[in-house]
């Protein structure tokens, strides 16, 4: 991918579960990089790779956009509100309006700026609840209730890319929609975490037992870190202008596969024995099934995830036992995806 060589490129979110691997895909094409995010210093010096810039910058304010998005080429805006559904409700102002007051104004200074090519990340809960999601569904409906925060969020952002390239024919926008995005990197403080970083960090705790809300019913489309910033990078030289793609396995996983398969892993990897788990049928577990329709990726960017899910799950596993202290939390704050 030689379109990423030389380039001026800036990573919102950077130092998280998909930016920080993003950060080494680029700086392996020999891109210019700025990796921004409210992440410590000591984090990105940890998860960046040599040669890659950190700013620690509040991206909603104007201001902060309009010096990180100077003499770019590219944008990936990653950063989010990223956690378990829980801080959606908990949390929902000092959540949703960050998130907004980033995304209109990131995108607002790269449009000064004349960046050229502009990689929004929206997200599978821009849907409403259908089970299998195809990218025409969006606005078939409100986003699912227990995202609707950050689906509207997302949902803006997405319509302001579109609204300026109907007014001022800026066509740099391009857009993504990952599904359930897993890694290294990730949160895994069980408050905070998805699903699997929170089952990974308390198969692996002391427990006599690991307790899983719901009856393992639900279906869910996992996607490992490293194939989601491979449909990125695709997406963001050969997408159509804010044309929406989903990026995910297109595969659906139910919650007691999940939890099998991360059990055959721990289990192989002689780090627990005979682990007992308990499904806790009084709590819920969100909706029965969301997956996406990942045939548009394959048809304009010719990207399939290639990364086999226990495979995935194992990378993980290795990558938290050998980084404890860097999956501390970070839930609530606009970090990085």
């Amino acid at each position: 991918m030689g379109e990423f060589s030389g380039k001026r490129i800036l990573v919102t979110g950077g130092t998280g579960t998909i930016g920080a691997v993003l950060c080494r895909r680029l700086a392996e094409e020999g891109a210019d990089i700025v990796a921004v995010s409210l992440d410590s210093d000591a984090r990105a010096e940890a998860v960046l790779p040599s040669g890659v810039q950190f700013l620690r910058r509040d991206l909603t304010d104007i201001a902060a956009c309009a010096e990180v998005a100077a003499d770019k080429d590219m944008v990936f805006h990653l950063i989010a509100v990223k956690g378990s559904t829980q801080i959606g409700s908990s949390k929902a102002a000092s959540t949703f309006i960050p998130f907004i007051r980033c995304n209109t104004n990131m995108m607002e200074a790269a449009l000064r700026a004349g960046v050229r090519r502009y990689l929004y990340v929206s997200s599978i809960c821009v849907y409403p609840n259908v089970p299998v999601r195809h990218e025409d569904d969006m606005w078939k409906g409100l986003p699912d209730a227990n995202d609707r925060f950050a689906g509207i969020a997302k949902r803006a952002g997405e319509a302001q890319g579109e609204a300026y390239m109907l007014e001022y024919g800026w066509d740099a926008v391009r857009i993504v929609r990952p599904s359930n995005v897993f890694g290294p990197f990730d949160d895994f403080d069980p408050r905070t975490a998805q699903v699997i970083p929170s089952l990974i960090a308390r198969l692996l705790s002391d427990g006599p037992a690991l307790t899983v809300a719901g009856d393992g019913s639900a279906v869910r489309d996992f996607i490992f870190s490293k194939d989601c910033v491979e449909g990125m990078l695709k997406a963001i030289i050969d997408a159509p202008p804010c044309l929406p793609i989903n990026l995910g396995s297109g595969k659906g996983y139910s919650i007691r596969e999940l939890v099998t398969t991360l059990v055959e892993v721990v289990e192989g990897m002689g780090l627990r024995k005979e682990i007992d788990v308990v499904w806790d049928h009084s709590r819920l577990s969100g909706d029965p099934v969301r997956i996406l329709d990942t045939s548009r990726a394959e048809r304009v960017l010719g990207f399939r995830a290639a990364t086999r899910l226990k495979d995935g799950l194992r990378e993980t596993i290795e990558w938290y036992l050998a980084n404890r202290q860097l999956a501390d939390r970070r839930g609530g704050e606009l970090h990085g995806t």
